[in-house]
Parts: structure tokens; C-alpha cells; sequence
């Protein structure tokens, strides 16, 4: 039966490989093998911190919950209330309560949908213990036994990042490490960007005098729009009650392209989530004519045939949606009810309307225009064509890939300084919410971001981290959570008074006074050094 949990007994290899099967990393894999050869019901715990609404990647660690209960696995899901305000504040203390209601029953609703039997788990919130005589003591004790060094580098993947951290993003990584032992656990589950995490309470905790404990890591599953899932990015994540419409409608935006099996979101949500929760039944409806349907018993033969370009993607994303409904209906159905609604409206509060003063902000500007690298709206690009414009010496016409369904037209000013043969297939950073601008007759509709001198005249475009994909976000270090203006008004200068601070560092990292441009995979870089970028 489809996502129906399975129950009957297992042997040590068989529990071994549900709790390890799709894992990118075990820390203690060993002891883990010893617990399960002593017949222990092995303890597991997963937290997450109440921000942001829980959206459809929220499923791959719930498939892994499943897979734990499978293994006979004894699971407890901590809802980190405190953690969300520690790291930056990300949720006010006054809706912290409110969020943790939210994501107790949006995450009930979740496993119900997959099959999982609530009574197999154990809920947890973080305030029930972590505000305890006992563990205040604890923090107090790891407090001289760590380094503020420690602490940072424990966190760097996972609590915002800025030049002047708060003394809260600093406890984060102490708390999270205690929560093993107060939670009486043997392991602790999370992605791979929790790694420094996990290392760091393998050698806090013995400092203390308390046991290390086992690590399991999922791999970071790229977003179905192709880059990370953030619940700050509206375009990249799908809500788990957006509507069927709305559903369809972002999947088709969703980066697929043919035979393209690298940092694919809609291919790896079927390896960690829809064949583990269908025991490897996964069916793709298509017509008589193009072959007929197909039903995939296991991820590399799916991932085989979309390689061979045999699974067109259009085919690949009705399925995943016709399987997504399937999960979501549920969900939908459960936030109903009044009480859900008034629940969801009050722990998500739609942003005060800023008071219009004058003509100019009632056409939408607001009384808060900071000049912050966060309203730029950047992405990779690939160029799939360039050639020379057929009215200028200078300039090259471009076809560039950014993510959407069809490539946009560029020119650019690199004639003469970058050879076009360089510029064919090449990786780019593109500014995307530039005002159209025609360019000697034909119309530009995005920038290539290039670091530039002037004597001698040098330009060379810059270079996003390797295995980059088209349409993936580029932000600024310490400005990720912003949001892009949906176009920079000429008039305005937006552009311009940001450029100013634009340049590349003495090691090759292009920059906003002095904070990294990046992508998920990492810095983007140039190979002009002190360049300006424009």
C-alpha cells in the first residue's frame, strides 16, 4: 500500500541499511552496528528550529523518520523553539509560542500524510527542559570548557553569519549539543550543513563527562526550483498548502533541464522522498506514442533514463506533482478548520503596511529604501550562445540561461577584451531585474557581472563555484534572507550606489564591501584581483 509503514521483523543489516540508506555521512557507524547487533532499540532525535513555515523539503527528513520507525527505532522530533530566537532572532520572542503550535501540526499532518503512526514518536520543545536549573547549569559549564573560535566555526553553516555576531548565535551550538543528553538519546539526525555541529558536541560533551553520541546526515537536497529551499524565498519553495494550481505552477518553473542530472531539485526529491515512502514504486504517465507509461523500481534506472533523455522532464514533473497532491491533500485538509486558519494567520503575520507619503509611494515605493546588495536580484547564468551584434564592433548578442523557461537575450560589451569562443557554454553571474535597455536596436534583458580595470583595459566575467547550475540564487554574505526588487528603478540609482563597493579581493573573491558573493556551493571568484565589478 502506497507510503504504508512496514512492520515486520528485520535483521541487524536490514535496520542498518533503513537507518543509513540515502545518508550523505555516519559519524559512529560502528557503534551504531554494536547497538543494533545488542538488540537495542537505538534512540534517534531530529530538531528544528520554529522560523519560517515548513515547506515541501520538510518531507526528506520526515521519509528518514519513517525509515527510522521502520528500522524499530525509538524517535523524538524536538520542536527548538528557543534555538529559532538565539539564532539572530529569526523568530520574535512574542510568536515563538505560536510558531512551535504551527509546526506541531504542520509536521503531524506531514507524517500522517507519509503513514507514519504518531504514537511511535515522542514530541519535544526545546522551552520544556532547555529552561531547566539543571541545563542553564550545563550551559554554564560548557561555557569554560569551549572557545569562542569553537563555537563560531561550529556554527558557520548554520546560524547566520555577520561581522558582529550577537552573543546568542554563539550559545546556539552549546544548546544544540546538550540536547543530545537531555533528550537521552544515542543519536542525532540532521544535514550535512549541521556537520561542524555534530563534531563539535563529539568533543564538548565528553568534556563534560557526557557520552558522544552517533551523527546521521542527510546530503543538502537542492530545492525543486534547482537551488537551496528556503522558507525566506517565496519563489523557491513550495508551501505545504499551496493550492493544486499554484503546486503545478511552480514545478514547471522548476529547474529540469534534459539529461541534466546535476542539481536537479525534482530528480532528487524523488530519490530521498517519494521512491522511500513508495518502496520503489514510482510511476510516470506519459502517452502511447512517446513509449507509453513507465514505473521505476529504483532511483539509478530513473536517473539512467533521464540521463539518456528517455524521462522528458515535462513527464518527470506531472508525476512529481500527481504525487506531491497526493501528499499534500492531507495537509490541506487538516489546515481547514478555523482554528488551524486563525492559528496559521497569527503565527504568520502578512508585514505592517508602510504608511504612503506622496504620489511616488503610493505607486509602490516604500519610506524605506536602504541601499542594501539584498535588492539585487542575481543568479548563474549560462551562456547557450554568443555571437557578434550585428550593429556594433563592441558589443556581443547573447543567449543567456537563468533559470527560466526560456533563456534571456544579453548584450554585453566584452567585444575585443573576452574572446567569444570563452564566452560559448561559459558560467556567468547575471543581474536580472536591470530595466530592459535597448542596446543599438535590439533589447538587453540582463547584465553579465564582470570584474573590470582600465589600465591596461581588462574584463573578465565572474566565475560561480564549480557545479553551478543556471538559475541558482547568488547573494551577498550576511544578506541572504532579502529580498530582490522586481525591477531597479533608472531613476532611483539602486544599482549604481551598490556598484560603488562592488570589487574583488586581493585572493580572487568577488565582494560587497568586503562581505563574499556566494551560492550554496560556495564564493564566487575572478581571476582579476582589487578589480572593480560592474
Amino acid at each position: 500500500m502506497l507510503f504504508a509503514m512496514a512492520t515486520e521483523a528485520k535483521s541487524v543489516d536490514e535496520r542498518l541499511h533503513l537507518i543509513t540508506r540515502n545518508l550523505q555521512e555516519v559519524l559512529g557507524e560502528e557503534k551504531l552496528k554494536q547497538l543494533l547487533t545488542d538488540g537495542k532499540d537505538v534512540s534517534i532525535y531530529w530538531g528544528t528550529a520554529t522560523t519560517g513555515k515548513p515547506h515541501v523539503a520538510y518531507f526528506v527528513p520526515m521519509s528518514k523518520v519513517a525509515d527510522f520507525l521502520r528500522a524499530g527505532c525509538k524517535v523524538t522530533i524536538l520542536f527548538a523553539d528557543l534555538h529559532a530566537y538565539l539564532d539572530n532572532m529569526k523568530a520574535p520572542w512574542e510568536l515563538l509560542s505560536l510558531r512551535t503550535q504551527y509546526y506541531e501540526h504542520i509536521i503531524k499532518a506531514m507524517l500522517t500524510s507519509i503513514g507514519v503512526p504518531l504514537e511511535k514518536l515522542k514530541f519535544v520543545r526545546g522551552t520544556d527542559y532547555q529552561l531547566s536549573r539543571e541545563y542553564t547549569l550545563d550551559v554554564y559549564r560548557m561555557s569554560s570548557v569551549v572557545t569562542q573560535h569553537d563555537v563560531r566555526k561550529a556554527g558557520a553553516e548554520v546560524v547566520k553569519q555577520v561581522e558582529h555576531p550577537l552573543l546568542s548565535g554563539l550559545l546556539y551550538p552549546g544548546l544544540q549539543a546538550l540536547d543530545e543528553e537531555y533528550l537521552k538519546v544515542d543519536c542525532q539526525f540532521g544535514g550535512v550543513d549541521q556537520r561542524k555541529i555534530f563534531t563539535f558536541a563529539e568533543k564538548a560533551l565528553p568534556a563534560l563527562g557526557f557520552a558522544k553520541r552517533i551523527h546521521l546526515m542527510n546530503p543538502m537536497v537542492p530545492g525543486l526550483t534547482g537551488t537551496k529551499m528556503s522558507s525566506s524565498e517565496e519563489d523557491s519553495k513550495i508551501d505545504l498548502l499551496d493550492s493544486p494550481e499554484s503546486l503545478k505552477k511552480k514545478l514547471k518553473k522548476a529547474f529540469c533541464e534534459p539529461g541534466n542530472i546535476e542539481s536537479n531539485g525534482v530528480l532528487a526529491f524523488v530519490k530521498h522522498v517519494l521512491l522511500p515512502l513508495t518502496d520503489g514504486e514510482f510511476l510516470i504517465e506519459r502517452d502511447e506514442k512517446f513509449g507509453g507509461s513507465v514505473t521505476y523500481s529504483d532511483y539509478d534506472s530513473l536517473e539512467q533514463a533521464f540521463a539518456k533523455q528517455e524521462v522528458h522532464p515535462g513527464d518527470l514533473k506531472a508525476a512529481v506533482v500527481r504525487e506531491l497532491n497526493r501528499l499534500m491533500e492531507p495537509i490541506r485538509k487538516a489546515f481547514e478548520s478555523p482554528e488551524l486558519k486563525k492559528l496559521t494567520s497569527k503565527a504568520y503575520p502578512p508585514p505592517p503596511k508602510k504608511k504612503q507619503q506622496g504620489a511616488k509611494q503610493a505607486q509602490g515605493a516604500t519610506a524605506n529604501d536602504d541601499i542594501i546588495p539584498s535588492r539585487l536580484d542575481l543568479r548563474v547564468g549560462k551562456v547557450l550562445s554568443a555571437e557578434m551584434h550585428p550593429d556594433a564592433d563592441t558589443l556581443y548578442l547573447e543567449e543567456i540561461d537563468v533559470g527560466e523557461e526560456k533563456p534571456r537575450t544579453v548584450i554585453s560589451g566584452l567585444a575585443g577584451v573576452v574572446p567569444l569562443e570563452a564566452m560559448r557554454g561559459r558560467m556567468v553571474v547575471m543581474l536580472c531585474n536591470l530595466k530592459p535597455q535597448k542596446m543599438r536596436g535590439i533589447e538587453s534583458h540582463a547584465m553579465v557581472m564582470c570584474a573590470c580595470r582600465e589600465d591596461p583595459k581588462q574584463i573578465e566575467p565572474l566565475c560561480p563555484p564549480e557545479g553551478s547550475v543556471a538559475g541558482q540564487r547568488v547573494f551577498i554574505e550576511g544578506y541572504e534572507s532579502g529580498k530582490p526588487d522586481e525591477e531597479l528603478k533608472p531613476k532611483k540609482k539602486i544599482f549604481e550606489k551598490i556598484q560603488v563597493d562592488l570589487k574583488t579581493s586581493s585572493d580572487n573573491v568577488a565582494q560587497w564591501k568586503d562581505c563574499a558573493f556566494m551560492t550554496e556551493l560556495g564564493k564566487v571568484t575572478c581571476t582579476l584581483q582589487d578589480a572593480t565589478i560592474r
